[in-house]
Parts: C-alpha cells; sequence; structure tokens
C-alpha cells in the first residue's frame, strides 16, 4: 500500500510571561483546508468555544470508523441512509483510558441489521488510527431499519 504522509502546521503568537497570562488560542492549518481553531481544554486555560487535541483524537477516531464502516457497507450491499456518533473519551491526568464509539445508524432494510452489526468489528480492525492508539477503542452502535 506505501506510505502516506499527512502535514498540518499548528500557529500561535503571543507571549508567555506567566502560566496565567498567555493565551492557549491556536490554529490548525492545512493546505486548501479552512483553519481549525484550537485552544487548550478549558480544564488548562483554554477556551471553550474552540477544539482542543482531546476532541480532536476523539473525533479523528470516530471519522476513522465510520468512514472504514460505511465503506465496508457499499461493499457488503447494506445501504445506510443515516450515520451519527456520539464518542466519548475518557482520560486521567496522563494519559487516554478509552474511547467509546456509539454510532446511531439507520439502514433501509431490516434484513441489513445482521451484517450492518458484524461490520463494525472489521471496520475497527481496518481503523488505523484506532491501531495507532495505546488505549482501547470500543464501540456501541445502535442500528435501525427505516420505518
Amino acid at each position: 500500500m506505501g506510505e502516506h504522509t499527512y502535514e498540518v502546521e499548528v500557529t500561535w503568537s503571543g507571549a508567555t510571561t506567566g502560566y496565567r497570562s498567555y493565551s492557549r488560542d491556536h490554529e490548525v492549518l492545512a493546505a486548501g483546508r479552512p483553519p481549525i481553531p484550537g485552544t487548550a481544554d478549558p480544564k488548562f486555560r483554554g477556551d471553550k468555544s474552540r477544539w482542543n487535541p482531546e476532541q480532536l483524537l476523539v473525533a479523528a477516531l470516530s471519522e476513522c470508523h465510520m468512514l472504514w464502516y460505511l465503506h465496508l457497507c457499499a461493499e457488503a450491499g447494506v445501504v445506510v441512509t443515516e450515520y451519527r456518533d456520539s464518542a466519548i473519551g475518557t482520560m486521567d491526568d496522563e494519559r487516554f483510558q478509552r474511547v467509546t464509539l456509539r454510532p446511531a445508524i439507520t439502514v433501509t432494510e431490516p434484513g441489513m441489521l445482521e451484517t450492518a452489526e458484524r461490520l463494525h468489528v472489521d471496520a475497527h480492525k481496518k481503523c488505523f488510527i484506532a491501531n495507532s492508539v495505546n488505549f482501547p477503542v470500543g464501540h456501541e452502535p445502535t442500528i435501525v431499519a427505516e420505518a
């Protein structure tokens, strides 16, 4: 498959004149994409209206799983019409302890439910971000067929 590289730039400016006085606000940039306004977690003096790295890690895990899942569903003939994940990450003062993905999925036919459930296991195995972290990433899907 080969090597893939992903380039981002993180920019910050200000003055670190004291722990309580410097801004944690920064931007995450990549060529041709809108900037992501970043900050520290509000517990660490960040702005609660901006994204923090912990949220972005949970989002990356959720997105990776979703994209693999949709790919596998398309290959298996499972027609997904809606996918919404309410992912949650838990960490202590030093590291993440776990991330749980909780996707709510709608498929077109009741006969697709069993396969749709099983494909979460395969998507988890293929998610390269989940395979790169040193904490458990679980999934608790809810799958329904359209009425």
